[in-house]
């Protein structure tokens, strides 16, 4: 994960997290009374679920994350071509006409 990211993702182990920056962001009127309706049913304040849910997207979008997750569950697997695709692949080359 890049370090800019990690930085910012690290805010949100403070236990007031109100002491970071402030925004002002403008959501449809439907969204903001759904995520009002989450945060009482989970008990959280609106500043802590949009903090969460922020958080959740920026890291779901962290580039370097997430090729590090394919990397990891690549290094395990096999590169090669499928017996039967690899059977595929050379009989359809064979029988194409390089003209």
């Amino acid at each position: 994960m890049g370090r800019r990211i990690e930085r910012a993702l690290a805010f949100f182990s403070y236990p007031l997290h109100t002491l970071g920056m402030k925004t002002a962001v403008s959501v449809p009127d439907a969204l903001f009374q759904a995520a009002d309706e989450l945060a009482e049913r989970l008990g959280l304040s609106r500043s802590k679920l949009y903090s969460a849910a922020l958080e959740s997207f920026v890291r779901e979008h962290d580039e370097d994350a997430i090729t590090a997750q394919l990397n990891e569950l690549y290094a395990t697997e096999s590169s090669a071509l499928d017996p039967v695709l690899q059977s595929i692949q050379v009989r359809s080359v064979a029988k194409t006409s390089w003209k």
